[in-house]
């Protein structure tokens, strides 16, 4: 059983800048890649980014490419996930989520995650 709390939303203006940070426990850390996904209000879930195991694989959404950077400290158990020039259409509770190792891994699926936190709000103001 992991289980993860996220932190670092809140609300910031148009152009600016957040750390989120997803603190996991339980389980082997190594042991699962780790996502990011968003829902707004109305909308499905999204696959916002993701990291292997051992952190040296990256995957990113169209959405967040070049803005949004990922990474994680498996001694420390913990993703984050850095965004840069965040818009209004960033706004969105962010979840982290973990997948179990696998050789039919799928960063981009979230029904291939397992566990997720309860979500931190992040507003962005224009």
């Amino acid at each position: 059983q992991v289980e993860l709390v996220e932190s670092g939303g809140g609300l910031v203006q148009a152009g600016g800048s957040l750390r989120l940070s997803c603190a996991a426990s339980g389980g082997t850390f190594s042991s699962y890649a780790m996502g990011w996904f968003r829902q707004a209000p109305g909308k499905e879930r999204e696959f916002v980014a993701a990291i292997g195991w051992g952190g040296g694989s990256t995957y990113y959404g169209d959405s967040v490419k070049g803005r949004f950077t990922i990474s994680r400290d498996n001694v420390k158990k913990t993703v984050y996930l850095q965004m840069n020039s965040l818009n209004p259409e960033d706004t969105a509770v962010y979840y982290c989520g973990a997948q179990p190792r696998s050789i039919a891994v799928s960063y981009a699926d979230k029904r291939r995650y397992d566990y997720w936190g309860q979500g931190t709000q992040v507003t962005v103001s224009s």
